[in-house]
């Protein structure tokens, strides 16, 4: 399930970049949603992080 969590943050953090810079969407002046998107990623990472569990 950990895994899980990791590859799904990853995969967040690279749509809101991709959106952050207009690849997806209108750039930076889009809707707040890929920020949330951002947050639970960067949350799932922390999550990770602070268990001490590492990347099989």
């Amino acid at each position: 399930m950990g895994n899980l969590l990791y590859l799904i943050a990853v995969i967040l953090i690279l749509v809101w970049a991709l959106g952050f810079f207009g690849i997806l969407g209108t750039g930076i002046q889009g809707n707040s949603l890929i920020h949330i998107l951002l947050v639970i990623a960067i949350i799932a990472i922390l999550l990770r992080v602070i268990s001490g569990r590492r990347p099989v």
